[in-house]
């Protein structure tokens, strides 16, 4: 692969971008191999990523436009902000993802830069993110951009179907 650098904009994505963005959601799950896992829509991105109150963002990565063409997306970062009892505020980058023929041109980096920056313009106390403990490409960027692979916290989640099964469990619901 090419390590030349491609010509790339990074914008924020509007209202009109949600279908390139599931789309690209849709990419990613293929590539993280669990493409069943996707049920996200793009009415409900429409929903939460762009009323009053959003609740993430997404910086589009994208080719320079040309004329009357279209610029070619290259990949997407979507980020959000949580919030550290110890720290204060913090963003969380979601997901960083780029084409397959677009990787190892800087545009990952870019997109990891651009959300850094949001980091600092917010005034946020950590940037954090999680990878799959298979994706060494990533592992390996990402100790190389200098941050620290926590080995004392253990991710835990619930999906909405366990939720459910745990409040049913505890006469909740």
């Amino acid at each position: 692969m090419s390590k030349e650098k491609l010509p790339c904009i990074l914008r924020e994505a509007k209202q009109e971008d949600v279908e390139t963005i599931l789309s690209l959601i849709k990419d990613l799950a293929e590539y993280e191999k669990e493409p069943h896992e996707v049920s996200n829509t793009a009415e409900n991105l429409l929903k939460d990523g762009f009323g009053e109150q959003p609740l993430f963002y997404v910086i589009l990565a994208e080719s320079p436009s040309v004329g009357e063409e279209k610029p070619i997306v290259y990949g997407f970062a979507l980020w959000f902000f949580v919030y550290s009892t110890w720290k204060g505020r913090c963003l969380f980058l979601e997901d960083i993802y780029v084409k397959p023929e677009y990787r190892g041109k800087g545009v990952g980096l870019k997109l990891f830069l651009k959300c850094a920056q949001e980091s600092k313009k917010h005034n946020c106390k950590r940037f954090q993110w999680m990878v799959l403990d298979w994706n060494k490409p990533s592992i390996d960027f990402y100790i190389s951009q200098g941050a620290n692979q926590t080995k004392s916290w253990l991710p835990f989640r619930m999906d909405d179907s366990e939720v459910d099964s745990l409040l049913k469990k505890n006469n909740l619901i």
